[in-house]
């Protein structure tokens, strides 16, 4: 395959947002097939481009790419944004793994029953167990990004999780003001700063139509 990566997904969030915003940050142009009917994803089992049966999937140089972390692990570095040695690499994936635990919590939120959510348990761990430690790194680190002197994939998923928790509780911040100087920094760079203007591939925050989409398409027969 040539040109642009083709993802397809849902036309929503989920597994595949970060995919989008990493790609983004990078300024890389891509294109995307959504999900809507149970035939298109069964299409893609049997054609075998879905190597464990799972979505996202990312065609790039050639490569049908499925499981998100080593579809970011490959764009981080093909992109120069996974730090400059074998050491800042794994700052960056210890910083990653922690948003990504966070924004797990949120991504399954609207697929939990009503009665089972738990927002407040959300916002506890966001303040108290995530936060805490990426205010602590900016400040320990003097610098502008959380892993060496450049912008890398750990900065650009923390601001993800940042705007994630702020639309479901927006002071968060408010006791983190060296995150909150963090957003402002990272929301304006160019590449982030067009992603997060109207219009651009990113996605809403899932509504009712998304999740029953999902559960359709992924029903088991």
């Amino acid at each position: 395959m040539t040109g642009k990566p083709k993802l397809t997904y849902f036309n929503g969030r989920g597994r595949m947002e970060s995919i989008r915003w990493l790609l983004a940050a990078a300024g890389v142009e891509f294109e995307e097939e959504f999900l809507e009917t149970r035939a298109q994803y069964q299409k893609l089992i049997k054609d075998g481009a879905l190597l464990f049966e799972q979505v996202p999937l990312v065609e790039i140089d050639g490569m049908k790419l499925v499981q998100t972390r080593a579809i970011l692990n490959y764009l981080a570095a093909k992109y120069k944004l996974y730090g400059k040695d074998l050491k800042e690499r794994a700052q960056i994936d210890m910083y990653v793994e922690g948003t990504t635990d966070l924004m797990g919590m949120i991504i399954t939120f609207d697929f939990t029953p009503p009665k089972q959510r738990n927002l407040a348990l959300i916002i506890e761990r966001a303040t108290t167990r995530y936060f805490p430690v990426y205010e602590k790194a900016l400040k320990q680190h003097g610098q502008e990004f959380l892993v060496g002197s450049q912008f890398s994939w750990a900065d650009v998923q923390l601001l993800e999780a940042i705007l994630m928790v702020e639309e479901r509780e927006p002071t968060v911040l408010s006791k983190f003001p060296l995150l909150q100087a963090f957003k402002a920094r990272m929301s304006n760079i160019p590449t982030i700063k067009k992603f997060l203007q109207p219009g651009s591939p990113r996605k809403p925050r899932p509504d009712d139509q998304y999740v029953a989409t999902v559960m359709e398409v992924l029903k088991k027969d």
